[in-house]
């Protein structure tokens, strides 16, 4: 399982509460940009519209060494595959005051592509402040232990 990015913004930002994979409709050409160069994950956000979840404000870099796609959108909408019920949890998530639906990494299972979704509610300015507070102090234990041994 090769993870291709992560949304590390995401777990500073948010409080995860809830893990969900979820399939890509994707053209072969994202495939293999994806697979080669990597993307980023940094704003993007899932949205609905009408029967169908999308990932959106997604950038893909374009294929190198690809010569069909001339009017390739690097930040087009791409569909969620879910299941119906998925999708209507999924937006009643969405509804609730305070959460909100963030993708959090993008694998590759086998020869699919996926990505973990997760179901975040913002983090305050306060709680960023500890989650600072609280890396620094680990990361001081863990020099301080690798001193003494």
């Amino acid at each position: 399982m090769a993870v291709y990015a992560r949304n590390k913004k995401a777990h500073f930002d948010f409080d995860i509460l809830e893990r969900i994979e979820a399939g890509l409709k994707l053209t072969g050409n994202e495939v293999k940009a994806i697979k080669t160069t990597g993307t980023k994950l940094t704003g993007a956000f899932v949205g609905f519209h009408h029967t169908e979840a999308y990932l959106a404000h997604w950038h893909i870099p374009k294929y190198r060494f690809s010569t069909v796609d001339t009017a390739f959108n690097p930040e087009r909408n791409r569909i969620l595959l879910l299941k119906k019920k998925e999708i209507d949890y999924l937006r009643g998530k969405a509804q609730e005051k305070g959460l909100t639906i963030i993708p959090l990494s993008v694998y590759s299972k086998g020869n699919l592509v996926k990505v973990e979704l997760g179901i975040g509610k913002g983090k305050k300015q306060f709680d960023k402040r500890n989650s600072l507070k609280k890396r620094d102090l680990d990361r001081q234990e863990q020099r301080y232990l690798k001193k003494t041994y």
